[in-house]
């Protein structure tokens, strides 16, 4: 299996673990923070929706000019949801187009034309597009318990669902 055949792998099962813990997130709670330094659950959701994506284009470019731009709030559970399935055809399909071959190329992430960071496209994807993404999923799934909203199982059970325990 190629390199870029196992991320995608990766990607279309955690896209579906993170659909279902954002699907959790209450239509009337999208601006709370648990501390006022804190994204509100509808930013971090939002966040989450949308990032792969975006970062799948940094892959793609080669090059980001960081500009300090600030994504807007979600106004619904919905716009979240469809930034979500948008972000993983986006992420699909540029991955698939950028191949082993491209995904060991640089990358470089710019601020005032100086470089900030530097890597290959393999290590941004990695590090940045799928760490980065399951950091905030778990972030999220903490509000989520905050909140008294069931959270899904992860990785494993969750104190809320367990779907390996015996049927009766």
């Amino acid at each position: 299996m190629s390199m870029t055949a196992a991320i995608l792998q990766e990607v279309e099962t955690e896209a579906k673990t993170t659909r279902r813990v954002l699907e959790r997130v209450p239509q009337d709670k999208l601006t709370w923070k648990p501390h006022p330094k804190s994204m509100s659950l509808g930013y971090l959701a939002f966040h989450i929706a949308g990032s792969p994506g975006v970062i799948a284009g940094w892959a793609a470019d080669g090059v980001t000019e960081f500009k300090g731009e600030k994504v807007p709030d979600p106004t619904s559970v919905q716009e979240i949801l469809d930034a979500h399935d948008k972000s993983m055809q986006t992420v699909k399909a540029t991955l698939g187009k950028l191949g082993d071959e491209g995904l060991m190329k640089g990358w470089e992430a710019k601020m005032n034309g100086a470089t900030m960071m530097s890597m290959p496209r393999a290590a941004l994807v990695r590090a940045i597009l799928l760490n980065h993404w399951y950091h905030h999923r778990g972030q999220l799934s903490v509000y989520l318990r905050l909140l008294d909203v069931p959270v899904p199982s992860i990785y494993g059970p969750s104190a809320d669902e367990n779907p390996w325990a015996a049927r009766v």
